[in-house]
């Protein structure tokens, strides 16, 4: 006969998780990673616009690279990123616009449907819950969620990208593996406190982007090699 047997998941958190948090931030204080980038507004954009722009920076960043998105970025705002003028620009020139970003002829076509449902409907601001912003064409949980704590200051759960999902899993962060970056935000909720919730997305994201790379991470640099089950495993390149 099986027996099945009940995991209790109450309480469980990662060995020396503060530690290795500590570290991350210490190595994430200069602020120079390509993501920090667009946290950095000029005066001249207004509150609503300001949220505007971090909605937008997420639908594209889907299936892109840092650097491409960060470029499209750039040009979508010397354009001029609002919501009535997207409105106005053809299909053909936000192509343009925005290539080469991932599938950006979706993009152009999601965009364009939300500009016109923000108009309608929020007065070309963006949606204010979580609920509202995932039935806009194009945006999904990860995007919501980072859009509430980045556009509205209200974070009601973790942003969990390709890079903070990549990290998570090396660090081992959740009680179990997770095949999905959705899986992993449940699982770093179940423990990680709700104060750190609003920085961890931009500090794991950052230190993705210059030291825990997908591909030959830096483990030589990293202050948790010997924390880290990966970076234990790391050997400096013979000469």
């Amino acid at each position: 006969m099986h027996i099945k047997v009940e995991v209790d998941d109450e309480g469980w958190e990662p060995d020396n998780w503060r530690i290795v948090y500590k570290n991350i931030r210490k190595m994430r204080e200069d602020k120079s990673a390509i993501c920090d980038r667009e946290y950095k507004y000029k005066k001249k954009y207004s509150a609503k616009e300001k949220r505007f722009h971090v909605l937008i920076g997420l639908m594209l960043s889907s299936r892109t690279q840092d650097e491409t998105n960060h470029a499209a970025m750039e040009r979508l705002k010397e354009h001029g990123l609002t919501v009535e003028n997207i409105l106005k620009t053809s299909d053909k020139k936000l192509g343009e616009l925005i290539y080469p970003v991932g599938f950006w002829r979706t993009k152009v076509k999601y965009i364009k449907e939300t500009c016109q449902v923000l108009k309608d409907k929020y007065d070309c601001d963006i949606p204010r819950t979580v609920k509202e912003l995932l039935q806009l064409k194009g945006v999904g949980p990860k995007m919501a969620y980072l859009c509430m704590c980045s556009a509205w200051d209200e974070c009601v759960g973790i942003g969990v990208d390709t890079h903070v999902h990549r990290i998570a899993g090396r660090l081992e962060w959740t009680q179990h593996p997770c095949k999905t970056p959705e899986d992993t935000r449940k699982g770093l909720e179940s423990w990680l406190p709700k104060s750190r919730w609003k920085e961890v997305n931009i500090m794991l994201v950052g230190f993705g982007q210059q030291i825990c790379l997908p591909v030959n991470p830096k483990c030589g640099e990293c202050l948790n090699r010997e924390l880290c089950p990966v970076g234990r495993k790391w050997k400096p390149d013979k000469e």
